[in-house]
């Protein structure tokens, strides 16, 4: 038996979402979320109880998401924590070495496969999952693990350019 998309839509996504509102404070979130929920339940086969089966999936989609966010909160402070220390450590910088890192990022970023680079601006430039996910014609749910990756290759990147960088300083 397969799921009535529309009737289920019809029936819960009002009260999905005044819900989601209620609960996240923000109703394009809450939008979001529900839209992700009714994907979710478009893979089902079948759904014995269709509200309660909503709710909890919505309620684990916020769930994960805001621990992804702590996770996030949390490397952030990390990584202003060893930009301190660094600073404490090392000299500024000057002009000419923030021009070289700028264009090293820049090739880096360039490196990326396609894919990748265009969900890492768009994300950078603040677009949602749900914007990305319809601009790369990807699904929402895989927007995070895209990133995800695409963040990995772009340090990978960097790093390598940066190698590549001190063994041409070391050869001079």
């Amino acid at each position: 038996m397969d799921i009535d998309a529309e009737r289920l839509f019809r029936t819960y996504h009002q009260t999905l979402v005044r819900y989601l509102t209620r609960r996240l404070g923000d109703r394009d979130w809450a939008e979001e979320v529900a839209q992700e929920t009714f994907v979710r339940a478009l893979r089902q086969r079948s759904l014995t109880n269709e509200r309660a089966w909503l709710f909890t999936v919505a309620n684990n989609l916020v769930r994960d998401e805001a621990r992804r966010d702590a996770r996030r909160r949390k490397h952030l402070v990390l990584l202003r924590e060893e930009a301190r220390e660094a600073e404490m450590a090392e000299p500024e910088p000057t002009s000419l070495e923030r021009a070289e890192e700028a264009a090293m990022a820049r090739r880096a970023v360039d490196a990326l496969a396609e894919r990748d680079r265009l969900a890492l601006l768009m994300r950078e430039e603040g677009l949602e999952y749900p914007e990305i996910a319809e601009a790369l014609g990807l699904s929402v749910g895989s927007i995070g693990t895209t990133l995800c990756r695409a963040r990995k290759r772009l340090v990978e990147a960097y790093e390598a350019l940066q190698r590549g960088a001190g063994e041409g300083h070391a050869a001079s």
